[in-house]
């Protein structure tokens, strides 16, 4: 007889086998098919069981400061008990295996209301998230940003001093950053892959990057695809606070924005700093959005593929340098680093 977990490496069926089973009952399972398309390394599969339908999700083995099983599955259920997260059925942080109810997703672009609606409902749904219990914390921000910022540039991924510019923006920046105020819980990846409509609610997933973060960092990543203008900047803000932001934190933001843009880069670039190369890169060069947006209709460019990673890693290492010469800019750096 078949093994209806044959579509699993084999070194990952046991636990699996193991969670479906307490979870279920060893005899339930009626389908187990892979379910693609997301670029953390986790394996996930959708599951038939008692006529429903479920997510199993296998965490990629790698383990460091961001990425810990033991706090990313506490701040996923504390999202699921919010109802932010799908229903989990099994969490086991030790093996890295999860079971959750299975989100039949509508495409975002069909969100009652258009966009403007969407950036206000997911401002609401981040006041929410950041109303739980606090997460576990890993560092404050800029630091986070920092470490990440020194791997890549120790990685020789690019030829010595290229990356100078953003090191020098970046010191600037976090001498300048200041917040005292309550750390929150943080989803710290709300790109619009990991959140879902069923066609009546939005839902959250992918916390392996969650901690308690600067209540700022999460708005300030829907920003970039979700709310990427100003009166969807407007509809956010609207949502999560009930008004517009005060001078003092739109100053704040503008930081934190830039800080998200080089978190995101080095987080796109740190899969092609880990593989062999013939010779650092010595050109930052990167593709406009038109010219992005053109490959991908052609299909030069596919995802989530190396290539693109690497692609989308430059143009927001280009975004993060983008207006750090403005008076704008310094303005921003002045009135947080004065209060």
């Amino acid at each position: 007889m078949p093994d209806i977990l044959a579509c699993v490496p084999q070194d990952r069926r046991p636990a699996a086998r193991a969670a479906l089973a307490q979870a279920f009952g060893p005899e339930t399972v009626s389908a187990v098919a892979p379910v693609t398309g997301g670029a953390s390394g986790a394996l996930t599969y959708r599951v038939e069981a008692d006529g429903r339908a479920y997510l199993l999700r296998l965490e990629t083995p790698v383990r460091n400061g961001l990425r810990d099983p033991r706090r990313s599955f506490a701040c996923m259920t504390t999202a699921a008990e919010a109802g932010l997260a799908p229903a989990l059925h099994h969490a086991d942080p030790e093996t890295g295996v999860a079971i959750m109810d299975f989100v039949d997703q509508k495409p975002l672009a069909d969100y009652p209301g258009g966009r403007p609606a969407l950036a206000r409902d997911l401002g609401r749904l981040i006041a929410r998230l950041q109303a739980t219990p606090a997460f576990p914390p890993v560092a404050d921000y800029p630091q986070v940003v920092q470490g990440l910022f020194a791997y890549i540039r120790g990685s020789g991924l690019f030829a010595p001093g290229l990356l100078t510019p953003h090191a020098e923006v970046l010191t600037r920046l976090c001498a300048a950053y200041r917040y005292d105020g309550p750390q929150v819980s943080s989803h710290n990846d709300v790109n619009p892959r990991n959140i879902l409509f069923d066609g009546e609610r939005l839902w959250l997933i992918d916390w392996e990057l969650s901690f308690r973060s600067d209540p700022l960092v999460d708005i300030a990543i829907l920003a970039i695809e979700s709310a990427p203008t100003p009166e969807l900047e407007a509809a956010l803000f609207e949502g999560w606070l009930g008004h517009a932001p005060d001078a003092a934190m739109q100053a704040r933001y503008a930081l934190v924005q830039r800080l998200t843009t080089l978190f995101y880069a080095c987080l796109l670039l740190a899969f092609s700093a880990s593989l062999p190369r013939e010779a650092p890169d010595s050109d930052l060069t990167a593709l406009t959005l038109e010219a992005f947006t053109a490959a991908l209709a052609e299909g030069r460019l596919s995802g989530p593929s190396p290539e693109l990673l690497y692609t989308v890693g430059k143009m927001r290492l280009a975004d993060f340098l983008q207006g750090a010469d403005t008076p704008e800019f310094e303005d921003a750096l002045a009135k947080v680093h004065h209060g």
